[in-house]
């Protein structure tokens, strides 16, 4: 929505290496190693995508082509909203399941193991980019396997699922890339298997950079996604086209690029609430995950509009520049005549190149574009001075959305997350914001948008980029409804997550995750201010005495409480409460955090330290889980068929309703993000 009295930004998040050649997942090795590198021999990766959340199995072997034992020091970029919760290592030809321990333990246990030549092995996260994966030994011309499973929801927006497995590393930790080579290639087997189940008929799925992925309708609720290292594969064409000299063989494959998978839901399906509980046999305590899906009853917003385009032209920019601009040519194309853009640069210092505001005119828009094209790229980034000198001069009378293109990895002037905040609470600003590449500063730029209650979109350099625009659109040209309040009556429930509801735009699921303790039927009532006028929804649903198909909603329901806590640490600065609440969540639900590990040593050393293996009952509890889910036939999770909670069908790109958007702009995303493979098979029953 674009208010009257109010800012909207849009920012869109460049990784630095969008158009270069990008460090990916892999074995680590020290520069200048007299060793030969250790080989990822397999990389087998197995999804389900069920009940609103994914998880994520990675199964991996190494091998040592050296004559003596070596450590392992595997990478791989950490996923949006991923929770890792299971690190298993194979001594002696058995799995042996990590447990969760604080971070600095977990380093000195796993250095004393080494030290004393037993096995062992750590996951710990680093920072907001990675998680880094350490083993010893991987015995001379032998191999290890190693497993990783983590946890994720899924949001639907406008009719359209997406997920990422993500690949690229971004490369911009330039102390670890001056220490380390990586060796991203998989020698003989890579795989991707992926089922999505879903409560609601699913009519199409896309793999916009892995076309040669087979597609398996198996009903209409049901798909199989199979994606491997072939002669055919994408990755091998590509090498070939390229005439590149060191190819890889057909059984080769480079783990460079993110896999991403779209899939669109039927249109016409109506407004909702699902509802998925876990509770345990004989357990007071059990957890929910709530999600509504609005009818698409917020309608379009008018009048003229003011851009702002806040454009990285740092050293980071190189290569890319160009593109950068032609897609701000393109943007600029599409928008009305009489509404006004300004374009702001920065690197070291900010600079507009337009001074001021011009009317969107061919002209206008010419002219700043050959200013920009004749101006090179360099130096740092001070993302603070652009978005500072960008938020000033707005016209507190007309709308204004405020379009800022980096990476988020500041590294002049101002720095601290702090700062940005405070900066935002200046200002009545909506953050819309696209954080591309898996080396972005997610944790910066999500919390500036939750901040100014706006949204965020992770964009993967595999994605369709223009999709993800055109399906932001009608968000910024759509009336939001704000200052949200969501009740429950009737069942007690508790620790709901997140902790604050701001704003939910046309399109978005509003999800929470908490705990309830009665069973039975409860009243839920959302309300909230759409255009100065207060809405209110409501309906009756039903909490089960006991069900046990999710187990994983307790990982996700303490992963949010987490993320909750940090967001208290990021904008208030360090807190030893906050911080020992973040461990002992850690530790209890099994979760690698900045604070804690997942370590893995020989069964007998557990004891030994008296490391409780609760995590390895867990992870017990999980596998079973998932083997049942995938036998039974797929049930509906929606809760209020008796009494609906919303009147009109939900949102879709292929629905105007609301007034929707105008037919050319849906035309361009069916166009552009919802063209559907057809070859695939279907499984008769």
């Amino acid at each position: 929505m674009f208010y009257r009295n109010g800012i909207i930004t849009l920012i869109f998040c460049l990784s630095t290496t969008l158009f270069a050649k990008s460090e990916a997942a892999g074995l680590l090795t020290p520069v200048n190693s007299q060793q030969k590198e250790l080989e990822i021999k397999t990389h087998d990766v197995h999804i389900l995508m069920q009940d609103g959340y994914a998880v994520t199995q990675i199964d991996q072997t190494f091998f040592n082509a050296n004559q003596q034992d070596l450590e392992a020091h595997y990478s791989f970029p950490i996923p949006e909203g991923a929770a890792v919760g299971e690190f298993t290592y194979w001594i002696n030809g058995s799995p042996v399941t990590g447990e969760v321990v604080e971070k600095i333990q977990a380093e000195q246990i796993y250095q004393q193991q080494k030290q004393q030549s037993r096995h062992a092995g750590v996951t710990s996260q680093d920072g907001y980019q990675s998680f880094n994966v350490k083993i010893f030994p991987v015995p001379a011309q032998d191999t290890i396997k190693i497993r990783l499973v983590y946890f994720q929801q899924q949001a639907i927006d406008t009719g359209i699922g997406r997920y990422v497995y993500p690949l690229e590393e971004g490369g911009v930790d330039k102390q670890k890339d001056s220490f380390w080579s990586r060796n991203a290639i998989v020698t003989e087997r890579f795989s991707f298997n992926m089922d999505i189940r879903s409560s609601y008929p699913i009519d199409g799925i896309r793999l916009p950079s892995h076309s040669a992925a087979t597609l398996e309708q198996v009903n209409a609720s049901h798909w199989r996604i199979s994606y491997h290292n072939s002669d055919g594969s994408d990755e091998n064409k590509e090498h070939k086209q390229q005439g590149e000299n060191a190819a890889p063989t057909s059984t080769q494959f480079s783990l460079d690029k993110d896999i991403v998978v779209y899939w669109r839901h039927q249109q016409g399906l109506p407004g909702s609430l699902d509802l998925v509980t876990y509770r345990a046999e004989n357990k007071k305590q059990g957890t929910f995950m709530l999600t509504l899906t609005p009818g698409d009853d917020l309608a379009p917003s008018a009048g003229n509009r003011d851009w702002v385009f806040i454009l990285d032209k740092s050293g980071s920019m190189s290569g890319k520049y160009a593109t950068l601009i032609e897609g701000v040519r393109q943007g600029l194309a599409k928008l009305p005549r009489g509404d006004r853009f300004r374009i702001i640069t920065f690197n070291d210092n900010a600079d507009d190149i337009t001074s001021g505001y011009q009317i969107i005119s061919d002209e206008n828009v010419s002219r700043a574009l050959n200013t920009l094209t004749s101006r090179g790229v360099g130096g740092g980034t001070n993302l603070y001075a652009g978005l500072k000198r960008g938020l000033i001069k707005l016209d507190d009378d007309r709308s204004s959305a405020v379009i800022l293109v980096t990476d988020g990895v500041a590294n002049v002037g101002t720095t601290e997350k702090k700062a940005f905040l405070k900066l935002l609470d200046k200002r009545d600003v909506r953050l819309f914001t696209f954080i591309m590449g898996n080396s972005a500063n997610r944790p910066l730029l999500e919390g500036m948008t939750k901040k100014s209650n706006g949204f965020f979109t992770s964009i993967s350099n595999a994605d369709d980029i223009m999709g993800q625009i055109m399906l932001a659109t009608s968000k910024m040209t759509h009336q939001a409804m704000r200052d949200i309040t969501l009740d429950i009556d009737g069942v007690r429930v508790s620790d709901i997550s997140p902790n604050k509801i701001a704003t939910l735009y046309r399109g978005q699921q509003l999800t929470v995750i908490g705990h309830y303790f009665d069973s039975g039927q409860a009243t839920v009532k959302l309300s909230g201010m759409v255009d100065g006028q207060r809405v209110k929804y409501q309906t009756n649903i039903n909490f089960p005495v006991q069900q046990t198909s999710n187990p994983e909603l307790e990982r996700l329901w303490a992963y949010s409480q987490i993320n909750d806590l940090q967001g208290a640490i990021d904008y208030l600065g360090d807190d030893d409460d906050i911080k020992k609440a973040i461990i002992d969540l850690s530790i209890a639900y099994s979760i690698v955090t900045n604070y804690t590990s997942l370590l893995v040593v020989e069964p007998e050393v557990f004891e030994l330290l008296d490391i409780e293996q609760s995590n390895k009952q867990r992870i017990t509890r999980e596998h079973a889980a998932i083997k049942r889910r995938k036998q039974q036939v797929i049930t509906s999770n929606r809760a209020d068929k008796q009494q609906p909670m919303f009147k009109n069908n939900r949102p879709s790109t292929g629905s105007g309703g609301g007034g929707g958007a105008s037919g050319p702009l849906w035309l361009l995303i069916l166009l552009s993000l919802m063209l559907i493979r057809t070859r695939y098979s279907v499984n008769k029953q």
